[in-house]
């Protein structure tokens, strides 16, 4: 199990995939070293990733600031004293409602420690993560990745990524899931750096400036 914390990390994979696959060195020259993108982890990291799901990153952010000012504190023990009311006034939408209410219950029944779910290895995090009704595969992936820096981690479900990689690669169309997969396959145990350079390739194709 690796982590990735430091930039260091990132240079360090970065020089096993342009061995393996050359591209990334065009891609990297186009987009700069691409960031580190940690995130908090435990509940709170859950649910902001949880927050933007199906979203764009600007009202992403503002539900996730108003849900900060009006649903203090964010514990699982407080958001699950709290009814749907206050919890859709804040800005969530039903169904993510319904996914609150479980990670409440996953977080507080034991079923994710913060602290014993950091050591465990990605495929046992990811079997906890999906087990919580709401949190699926993209969820999951992003959370090892943004939230626990595993090295290995790679969404393949991520629209940006999926777009990024067929202009990078010259592919016929917009891979789906199982070519992600097949994609990435090479590039074991660096694919979350992969992912990095290819969401800074995606905003290079949509034209969009690299200031995270």
């Amino acid at each position: 199990m690796q982590i990735i914390s430091t930039i260091s990390d990132i240079e360090r994979g970065l020089e096993v995939l342009i061995d393996r696959e050359p591209r990334f060195a065009e891609l990297v020259s186009e987009t700069g070293l691409p960031p580190l993108r940690r995130s908090e982890g435990g509940f709170r990291g859950l649910m902001h990733i949880v927050t933007g799901q199906q979203l764009s990153t600007a009202s992403a952010n503002a539900i996730w600031a108003r849900m900060e000012e009006q649903l203090a504190p964010m514990t699982p023990e407080h958001l699950a004293r709290l009814d749907d009311d206050t919890l859709r006034a804040a800005g969530c939408s039903r169904p993510k409602v319904k996914t609150i209410r479980a990670l409440c219950e996953a977080f507080t029944s034991g079923h994710c420690d913060p602290d014993h779910l950091d050591t465990l290895p990605d495929e046992e995090v990811y079997e906890r993560l999906v087990a919580i009704k709401g949190i699926g595969r993209w969820t999951a992936d992003i959370y090892l990745l943004g939230c626990l820096g595993r090295s290995d981690a790679w969404p393949v479900g991520d629209l940006a990524l999926q777009v990024a990689a067929e202009h990078a690669f010259g592919l016929d169309g917009r891979p789906n899931d199982k070519a992600m997969t097949a994609l990435g396959e090479p590039w074991r145990p660096w694919r979350a750096v992969a992912a990095r350079v290819l969401w800074s390739y995606y905003r290079v194709v949509k034209g969009r400036p690299q200031n995270w």
